[in-house]
């Protein structure tokens, strides 16, 4: 029997991206599909998910709810792998510029509980018939913005609909989606899920903790992540909740779309090149250090940063380091945005550092490429770190990932130490403590080993011989489907 499943989500790559969430809804229902699983996927309808897709057709109305006018659910498709795309139209609540979650002076949006309470509840419509033509026999939901999800599937079964199983993805257990208490009445719900075995959470609603109780099966997006969120160190205050649900947990690695990223496929990078013949790539660090205005200098250990500017990413750490690059004669490139106090001490950094440091505000997905390729080193230092995709995309193009020992950053690079080097396994750089200390004895071991051509080289073709492909974990997730569909 084909197991048919609906991803709820916020965004989806190519359509619409603010993070690594976006990739890994774009990859995974194609990859699904490919192995047997019927998947689509439902969105809200911001103006640029409805530019992106093909073929929009009117499905269902479904009527007046949360507050946003006559809501419509139409049906479009994503090519070039042709996965089926829902929408939710509600332009009252979507139909806004910019930032999908916040306002022009980067505030979250007021009305955001009532936004994607309504995307949890067109989900679960769904799950009950809307699309006359296609039903899921489960609902995937994806972080707090579809957590509600499970709940109105309960809520629905109540009133007598077939029950219909779901699983909640955790992409970050951070970001919570929490409202006031009062805001409760506004989500149609039945007035007993607000308690502590539901969506309260002190004293609050709580989209993520909903999709986290109400979920048949939960998955985070790595194995170590896994185990970190029952902790009180890592979760967020739902450890305890967590911690009841232990054998409901699995963690599946993200993977890599590889068609996108490749050195040997990657027109957006100033020379293609692979593991076999990697010489191509000194021409992608000139490149870099051309269009950062960097000392065009090929023996500079290069580090590289594409990243959100913020203290989860532990590029605070990172500041504190660039003295120990400079000094060793290495140079540093910067891509991002986010906390002022961050953006401005990577900008004293360049400009204290002219010709070694290298910064540049905000987000273009051509020079993230450009850096992942020109670079030697590209450095994923986070406080936690659910799974990453940076450092997948490092490995792939040879660039060594230096990375803090956290979540899927500990699942994915092996660390170049004596023992690890001499058994062919390293592929990169681990610290274990978060401090300077911890940080700057991993970039000493990268200067190091650069200085050790022949081991440097060995390091650059393990690490792009790794592979992290979307089939395996679409196989992980199909053993979570068929265990839903035995109960």
């Amino acid at each position: 029997m084909t197991v048919c499943v609906l991803h709820a989500a916020a965004e989806m790559f190519p359509l619409l991206k603010t993070g690594g969430l976006a990739d890994v809804v774009g990859a995974l229902p194609p990859a699904q599909s490919q192995l047997g699983t019927h998947a689509r996927v439902v969105l809200p309808g911001f103006p640029a998910v409805l530019a992106g897709l093909e073929d929009l057709q009117s499905v269902a109305d479904l009527g007046g709810a949360f507050g946003a006018g006559n809501v419509r659910l139409e049906r479009g498709v994503l090519q070039p792998h042709g996965v089926v795309v829902y929408v939710v139209r509600a332009d009252q609540f979507y139909d806004r510029p910019g930032n999908p979650y916040l306002d022009a002076a980067h505030r979250s949006y007021a009305d955001n509980d009532r936004r994607f309470a309504l995307l949890a509840w067109a989900a679960a419509r769904i799950a009950k018939g809307a699309d006359p033509a296609w039903k899921p026999h489960i609902v995937h939901a994806h972080d707090w913005h579809a957590g509600l999800a499970p709940a109105y599937l309960r809520a629905f079964e109540r009133g007598g609909a077939a029950r219909t199983a779901s699983v909640m993805t955790v992409h970050n257990l951070a970001y919570q989606g929490t409202f006031p208490a009062s805001e409760f009445g506004a989500l149609q719900l039945p007035g007993d899920f607000y308690a502590v075995e539901g969506v309260e959470f002190y004293g609050h609603v709580s989209f993520l903790k909903a999709g986290l109780y109400y979920a048949d099966r939960i998955t985070t997006v790595s194995p170590t992540y896994a185990r970190e969120i029952q902790t009180q160190t890592h979760g967020a205050g739902l450890h305890g909740l967590l911690q009841t649900r232990t054998h409901d947990i699995t963690g599946i690695l993200n993977g890599v779309d590889y068609s996108i990223w490749s050195p040997s496929v990657d027109e957006s990078i100033a020379s293609k090149y692979t593991a076999s013949k990697p010489s191509a790539k000194s021409k992608c660090k000139a490149a870099l250090q051309e269009r950062m205005g960097l000392a065009r200098d090929d023996d500079a250990l290069l580090f590289g940063v594409v990243s959100r500017l913020t203290e989860q990413k532990g590029l605070d750490l990172l500041l504190s380091a660039v003295p120990d690059i400079v000094q060793r004669g290495g140079q540093l490139v910067v891509l991002g945005t986010g906390d002022p106090a961050l953006e401005t001490g990577m900008k004293n950094a360049a400009a204290a550092h002219p010709g070694a440091v290298a910064i540049e505000l905000g987000f273009d997905e051509t020079l993230s490429h450009s850096i992942i390729a020109g670079s030697d080193v590209v450095m994923v230092p986070s406080r936690f770190e659910p799974c990453g995709l940076t450092q997948l995309y490092a490995l792939a193009y040879g660039s060594l990932p230096l990375v803090h020992r956290v979540g899927g950053l500990a699942d994915t690079v092996v660390d170049s130490s004596l023992e690890n080097l001499a058994d062919d396994l390293a592929t990169g750089f681990v610290f274990d403590t978060f401090d300077r200390a911890g940080i700057v004895g991993a970039i000493r071991r990268a200067f190091a080993l650069k200085s050790r051509r022949t081991d440097w080289k060995a390091v650059v073709k393990r690490a792009m011989n790794q592979s992290f492909s979307w089939e395996a974990a679409a196989l992980e997730y199909a053993e979570v489907y068929q265990g839903l569909m035995g109960r």
